[in-house]
């Protein structure tokens, strides 16, 4: 199952191999998940700010890369199941779960399943995406036309405007990114949340998430919750400097920007 998940380097390569992404003598690992539709290299930025000790492996999705011709998953539940297979096979360290937009979901399901199992990350970042609480509601986006669906990428500012009208250019990433739209927009807050601490992340220029809303996800978790607010639209988290600051609240020992104080929230839920 180490196909599901990649480790970030000058070239994202498989978690097995030997490539230039792999740090043998890491002491704690960050791992991510991408926007709906997004390849590991979406986390190449990490890869700069993260030190020597530290590695990034950034979870893989069938219908994408290196997995281009494997069907795709619309469901959360699976998705998740087969990225805990392939975590667990991974060289035990301490580490840090981090999504972004729809990972943030996988990120949250990743960690519940973990700490299930006795293996829980020591915090949980989500990053631009609203909390369970508010579940998607119609008109779905997976449910648009391409040209539809495009316009709405672009506006988010995840697709360049001169491939609006180049459906044929992106079908095959459209096909990706409207499976992981189905399994988020059909995805439903669990009965119980996780004892892990949580950092809720957003960007206050965000067109498409109420970064006010962010709060909410201390309602996930019965252990601490700290919130931090950034500037550069939807996909923020993938520039050199918000990423290296966010990887300051994620990884022991590097220097920590301020946020707001880390606390239990008095109406979160009990695991």
């Amino acid at each position: 199952m180490s196909g599901w998940w990649m480790t970030v380097g000058s070239g994202a390569r498989p978690t097995g191999g030997t490539g230039s992404g792999r740090r043998p003598r890491a002491r704690f690992r960050v791992v991510a998940l991408p926007h709906a539709g997004g390849w590991p290299s979406a986390f190449r930025s990490w890869w700069q700010v993260l030190p020597e000790d530290v590695e990034c492996v950034v979870a893989q999705l069938p219908g994408r890369g290196t997995r281009i011709n494997e069907p795709l998953v619309t469901r959360v539940e699976p998705l998740v199941g087969a990225l805990v297979r392939g975590l667990v096979e991974l060289e035990p360290l301490p580490y840090a779960v981090i999504g972004h937009s729809f990972g943030s979901v996988l990120g949250y399901e990743l960690t519940r399943a973990m700490e299930r199992d006795g293996l829980p990350p020591t915090l949980l970042a989500v990053s631009a995406r609203q909390p369970p609480c508010f579940p998607s509601e119609p008109p779905f986006a997976h449910l648009r036309s391409d040209a539809e669906l495009l316009e709405h990428l672009t506006d988010m500012g995840g697709m360049s405007p001169g491939l609006v009208d180049r459906t044929d250019l992106v079908r095959s990433s459209l096909r990706a990114i409207r499976a992981d739209l189905e399994a988020m927009e059909t995805y439903r807050r669990p009965l119980f949340g996780i004892r892990v601490p949580i950092v809720a992340l957003g960007a206050v220029d965000d067109p498409v998430v109420v970064d006010e809303r962010m709060y909410l996800w201390s309602l996930e978790t019965s252990g601490g919750f700290s919130r931090q607010t950034f500037t550069g639209g939807h996909f923020y988290l993938y520039t050199p400097a918000n990423a290296a600051a966010v990887a300051a609240l994620l990884v022991p020992g590097l220097d920590h920007p301020r946020s707001e104080p880390s606390l239990p929230h008095p109406l979160a839920r009990r695991s």
